[in-house]
């Protein structure tokens, strides 16, 4: 399911509720995102306000997400305005912002739209998950025939 973030609406909401993510930035929130996005399968598209930092090397070549900055002259929100407006399968899109005008534009595309605090609650519970453990492959292939002979001894089934 394709994910539009407000990028900076996410970024000031995560720095405001824990101190601990009081320094964060855009190239760290980006990583984070795409560790939640490559678990849950997902892509996304971070759309940030203004020009972004000079170096931009950080935020090059992040796994499931293209970023994007505004540029100057425009909005974030307008631009996320206009991907919700061009998507050609809109329910199946999730708005991520806590802007009224972008929640408002997604409701009337029928897109999901989720808050900021919402999305980073489930990105981290997400990430705190552990990995499964992979499955054995005698689950699928089935015990040798040396191990079958042992427990068929074991049980005295071995006539």
């Amino acid at each position: 399911m394709p994910i539009i973030i407000d990028g900076y609406n996410l970024l000031r909401w995560v720095q405001s509720i824990d101190s601990a993510y009081a320094d964060l930035d855009e190239a760290p929130l980006c990583r984070m995102i795409s560790l939640y996005l490559i678990r849950t399968r997902n892509r996304a598209q971070v759309i940030f306000d203004g020009v972004g930092p000079p170096d931009k090397r950080e935020l090059a070549n992040i796994a499931n997400m293209e970023v994007y900055f505004s540029g100057p002259d425009r909005e974030a929100d307008d631009i996320i305005e206009d991907k919700i407006l061009e998507s050609s399968a809109p329910k199946g899109l999730v708005v991520v912002s806590s802007d009224r005008r972008i929640r408002t534009a997604a409701q009337k595309r029928k897109a999901t739209s989720v808050k900021a605090d919402y999305f980073w609650l489930s990105l981290i519970e997400q990430l705190d998950k552990k990995k499964p453990m992979p499955e054995p492959k005698e689950k699928r292939n089935g015990i040798s025939e040396h191990e079958a002979d042992q427990w068929l001894n074991e049980f005295g089934l071995d006539d």
